[in-house]
Formats: C-alpha cells, sequence, structure tokens
C-alpha cells in the first residue's frame, strides 16, 4: 500500500491514546510507558489490537518517549534501539493477526530537553538523537515516521531533518497548541504550517491540545496557509480535569464521531485521537466515516479567508466590561511596599475587595520612592486574591526599549489594564540624581500601545507576534488652571487612543460638568469614560495641607470647616464628605478613582460600602 496514494484519495482512521490505556490498566504515569515494549509486551500488544477491532487503519507504536534523553531518567538511555525495534515488531506481530490492511507508523516524541536557541542541547545532538530513533523504527518494518506533540520549531525541524537523511519513509509532522492556539513557545498555526511544509514533511498537522472543536479550528488556519498539503488531526478528548486522583477527559465517543466528518470536510486526512481517547472514540470515527459518502480530498476547495473560524477573542477585563456596561466602578489605589513583605498589601486588598471595591489600582514608585516593582505587586495581588488590578505605568525613567519590554512583560504576566502617567520626578524622591530620561509623553505610550502592541506590532513596525489586549487609561486634571490646555491635551489622548481616564482628586462635584462641557463646546461629547479621584480627608492639618500645598487640589470652604469642626472625628467626618461627594458625582462619572491617605484601607473600606448600599 502507498501510503500518500491512498491519502488522495480517502481519509484514513489512526488510532486512539496509548498512554491513557495503560494507565488505565494499572501502570502509574511515573513508569517507562516506552519499556513496557519488551517487560510487559502482552499490554501494549492487546491495546494495539482494541484499536484494530475499533476500525484503526493506522497504528501508532508505543516508542513515544524512547529517544535517549528520556531514557535516560530511567537508566535505560542504552536500550533506545532495542525499545525502539521492539515496539515495532510488537506492532507488526499484531497486525499480522488481525489479517488486515494496517500502517504502522513509528513513533518519535520531543526529547524532553529544550534546544538551541532555547536550551544547551545543540541542533546537531538533538538531530543524532532523532536519527538513533529513526534509524531503529525504519530497519524494523514501520511503514511511516510520526513527529508528534512538537511545540518548538527548532526542534522539530530537525527531527524531519534526520528522518529524511536517515530513511525513505513518509514523514508526519504535529506540532501541539495550548489554550490560546499559540505553541508554548507562541507560534500560530499559519507559521507552524509554513515551517513543517518548508522541513519537508510529507503530511502536518496538530495533535494533542484542546478537543476537536480547537483543533478543527486550527487545522482550518494550518490549510488556509498551505492549501496543498495533506493534514493530520488526533484531538484531545478535551481538556483534562483531575477528580478524585484521577486524570478525566469530558468529550465521549459520540461527540468524536461527529467530529470526524468535519475534520474530513475540512481537509484532514488522516484522523485520529490522543489523549483521553479509547477504541471507543476510534469506533465512533469509523461507524461516521463509513456511513457518510467519502470524500476525494484533493478536491475539496480550500476555503476563503473570512470564512475560517477566527481564534476566540480574548475577553475584556472586568474593568472594560462594567465601564461598557455602565456600572458604577469603584477603584482603589495602593502603594507597593518599600520592602520585600506583601503581608499587609494583601491584608489591604482582601479588606477592599471584600468591602465591594471591583479594582485595585497600583502605583508605580509614587512620589519618586523606592518601592517594590509594581508589575511584581499587580502579579501576587492577581494570583493570591482573585483580584483584577491595574498597573500603573509612568513613561518618565523608560526609554523606548524599555518602555516596550515592560509592556511584554505586564501581558506575558496577566496584566491588561494600565494607567500610562508621566510619573514623578526623581528629583522629589530617594534618589534625586538618578536618570529622568524618556522617549514618549503619555499620549506616545497610548499611542504605541493602542495603535502597535494591540495591533501586533512594535514602534518600529515589526510584528511581536500576536496582538496585545491591553485597556488602556491616561490622567485628566478636572480643575486645571488653564482649562484650553488641558482640553488639547485631553483630546490629543483621545486620538491616541484612550479607554478610560482617572482624574486628580477632586472635592466639588461641579468641577467635572466645567470641562466637560469646555471639551463638548470644541470636540464634541466625550465619550471615554471617567474615574474621579477622591482623596479621603483625615485630618484638618491634611485637608490644608492638601488646599494649599498641592497643586490643583481645591477644597471648598465648607468642607475645610467641617472637617476642623470634628476634632477627634476628623476621619469619620473625612468618610463622610467622601461618600456625599461620590453620590453626587455619578451623573456624570463612570465611576471612582480612591486614593487612601496613609495606609487607612479601613477608611476606605466605610466609604466603600456605603457608597454600595
Amino acid at each position: 500500500m502507498n501510503l500518500l496514494e491512498t491519502l488522495t484519495k480517502k481519509t484514513i482512521l489512526a488510532d486512539g491514546a496509548m498512554g491513557t490505556m495503560l494507565h488505565a490498566r494499572g501502570i502509574g504515569f511515573d513508569k517507562c510507558f516506552d519499556e513496557l515494549n519488551l517487560t510487559n509486551p502482552a499490554a501494549v500488544a492487546e491495546i494495539h489490537r482494541e484499536y484494530i477491532e475499533a476500525g484503526a487503519e493506522l497504528i501508532i507504536t508505543n516508542t513515544f518517549g524512547a529517544n535517549r534523553y528520556k531514557l535516560t531518567k530511567h537508566g535505560l538511555q542504552e536500550d533506545v534501539a532495542g525499545i525502539n525495534r521492539a515496539g515495532v515488531e510488537l506492532a507488526k506481530r499484531v497486525v499480522a493477526a488481525s489479517f488486515k490492511d494496517v500502517w504502522i507508523a513509528g513513533d518519535i516524541g520531543p526529547l524532553g530537553v529544550r534546544i538551541a536557541p532555547y536550551g544547551r542541547v545543540k541542533p546537531e545532538e538533538a538531530r543524532e538523537a532523532f536519527a538513533e530513533q529513526v534509524k531503529a523504527l525504519a530497519e524494523s518494518g514501520a511503514d511511516l515516521i510520526i513527529i508528534e506533540t512538537m511545540s518548538d520549531l527548532y526542534e522539530i525541524k530537525e527531527a524531519i531533518t534526520a528522518a529524511k537523511e536517515n530513511s525513505s519513509l513518509p514523514i508526519i509532522a504535529s506540532v501541539t497548541f495550548t489554550r490560546d492556539d499559540r505553541t508554548l513557545l507562541g507560534d500560530d498555526p499559519v507559521k507552524v504550517a509554513h515551517r513543517l511544509a518548508a522541513a519537508g514533511a510529507d503530511v502536518i498537522g496538530v495533535n494533542c491540545s484542546g478537543g476537536p472543536s480547537q483543533l478543527l479550528r486550527i487545522l482550518k488556519q494550518m490549510r488556509q496557509a498551505e492549501p496543498n498539503a495533506k493534514f493530520w488531526v488526533k484531538p484531545n478528548a478535551g481538556w483534562p480535569e483531575q477528580v478524585s486522583g484521577r486524570i478525566m477527559y469530558p468529550a465521549d465517543a459520540e461527540y468524536f464521531g461527529d467530529y470526524a466528518l468535519l475534520f474530513r470536510e475540512a481537509g484532514a486526512n488522516i484522523v485520529g485521537g490522543c489523549c483521553g481517547t479509547t477504541p471507543q472514540h476510534i469506533a465512533a470515527m469509523k461507524k461516521s466515516l463509513d456511513a457518510s459518502p467519502s470524500i476525494i480530498l484533493t478536491e475539496i476547495s480550500t476555503q476563503p479567508e473570512d470564512e475560517i473560524v477566527a481564534e476566540p477573542a480574548e475577553q475584556p477585563t472586568h474593568l472594560a466590561q462594567r465601564l461598557s456596561e455602565n456600572k458604577f466602578t469603584i477603584c482603589v489605589e495602593m502603594d507597593p511596599p518599600r520592602g520585600l513583605s506583601t503581608h499587609k498589601l494583601l491584608a489591604g486588598a482582601s479588606l477592599l475587595h471584600d468591602s465591594g471595591a471591583d479594582i485595585i489600582n497600583v502605583a508605580d514608585s509614587p512620589l519618586a520612592r523606592m518601592r517594590m516593582s509594581a508589575w511584581a505587586v499587580c502579579d501576587v495581588v492577581q494570583r493570591t486574591l482573585g483580584v483584577e488590578t491595574t498597573l500603573h505605568f509612568p513613561t518618565r525613567g523608560r526609554n523606548l526599549l524599555r518602555v516596550q519590554g515592560d509592556l511584554l512583560a505586564a501581558h506575558a504576566i496577566g496584566l491588561r489594564n494600565v494607567f500610562v502617567v508621566m510619573g514623578d520626578p526623581t528629583s522629589i524622591g530617594d534618589y534625586p540624581e538618578a536618570m529622568d530620561n524618556y522617549d514618549l509623553v503619555p499620549s506616545g505610550l497610548i499611542k504605541l500601545i493602542k495603535q502597535g502592541f494591540n495591533m501586533g506590532v512594535d514602534h518600529s513596525g515589526t510584528s511581536i507576534g500576536q496582538p496585545t489586549n491591553f485597556f488602556v487609561g491616561a490622567a485628566l486634571n478636572l480643575c486645571p488652571q488653564d482649562i484650553d490646555t488641558e482640553v488639547k491635551n485631553l483630546h490629543r489622548k483621545i486620538k491616541a487612543g484612550t479607554d478610560f481616564f482617572l482624574t486628580q482628586p477632586i472635592y466639588d462635584p461641579n468641577d467635572g460638568p466645567k470641562l466637560l462641557e469646555a471639551y463638548e463646546a470644541k470636540h464634541g461629547k466625550l465619550h471615554q469614560p471617567i474615574l474621579a479621584g477622591i482623596l479621603p480627608l483625615v485630618s484638618a492639618k491634611h485637608a490644608n495641607f492638601l488646599h494649599n500645598e498641592v497643586p490643583g487640589i481645591f477644597i471648598p470652604d465648607e468642607s475645610r470647616a467641617r472637617i476642623e469642626s470634628a476634632k477627634d472625628n476628623s476621619a469619620k467626618v473625612g468618610a463622610e464628605l467622601a461618600v456625599e461627594l461620590i453620590q453626587k458625582i455619578k451623573p456624570w462619572a463612570g465611576g471612582i478613582y480612591m486614593m487612601p491617605q496613609f495606609h487607612r484601607y479601613d477608611q476606605a473600606s466605610e466609604i466603600i460600602v456605603a457608597v454600595k448600599e
């Protein structure tokens, strides 16, 4: 039988999981499954037989991890050739006993080590390890070589090259993807298809990853990229879950039967199952394929690009969703600690969240004081408490290289809300002689994010692999000395792509309407939501300091008089003033941006609870 010729006439059904079936027979995942070819061949043979009886026309040898690197972990590095030969010979005996025409694919998986440029193993060393497997599989009588479950395009290229140099067998090259339809190293299906085809694989495709739905989506993208290629698809039975100590897969056999036809219609030449699939899954796929008229794959037209199912868009952030739904949103600012401990910060964040705060804002080196990285604090809060954060992102002190590197880092650790500001000058902080230069003003950084990174390119126009999904905020002064200049700056930030605005502290509810009316008269209605700055007063001294010494803050005489007369209850009155102000600004504000003073998170909590009632 000529495999490649057969693939032009029909879709071949491959087998399902080997590891899942061995584990179901009581063999632990800590054992070397490949060694079973020598120590328990009956168990492996029985699984091959079950898949052939279920209708598999192609079975894969039990040699997925039979390379020198993985076998070394079990002390079996000297048995590479023996284990691979045994795997093929075992499969051949089962096929012969079945009296059926079944192809035997010699299985090669990842080496289990990183190769250069991502690891210390040199490409030629990886190729040599793959060649060792290829020779044993080919010499033992395998009908083809399958290189599967790869995530590194450098590694799979070496495996394909080794297969081409050491055998004349057809080569299938298959990659696995993560939940975001990218490999672990960030490559998308289009790039993977191009690279596998260019490397010389006879059949390219995808296996493992998620369930059938994801792999159907990936198959369509790969076929659009390489319309003349032949394709292989073997999905997991959905994403695995651990239940009572067992690994369970949700997709049942009937579901796989339905997808067998969808895979064939989308251009798959070989279909089967990976982790979690069983002979029952393969039997269901066989039944569906046999019940439907055969399709000659060469006659399947390539789908127009706009018909390909797009990758699922990343969900908007919690902040973005609330603001888009016009839900009054409460954000609270917290400063990073000055030392290593995050215990107090997490306790404060937990209190605020339990009280009803929607988002925790993390300032970056406020007042140019040395503090823990805001990136780290956001990450700790999100991972530990499950509370969404907004990262303050000052442009001051960062050149263009660092700005872009920091953006990539923020996105990589799951930060999506960023608040772009100029930042405090180092001259007022702990290190007045520290470098204070910058390449971008806030509007320029907003433009770089919204019109560059969120479109998938950096400042130079070079691709960053995939678009980011940042929700970007900018600063706004509602009571400026020069209202025309503030309106001009506001309009510049809007044109750059700002999604929302955080304001300086206000104490007069009329501050907002004044600026908004001035902007509307010149540029039309402002559609971006505003989170008004609320800085609760804690004492008369505090109020007088803010009013007299902090530029841009004006506290009405009535408010200062109430704080003055409150004496020992000034913090309570400050909270009452804040609540009254918040209620009055609701007609024009999308929410508040509260800045607790002196770590008075208890006062902030009282204000949040009162506003939520």
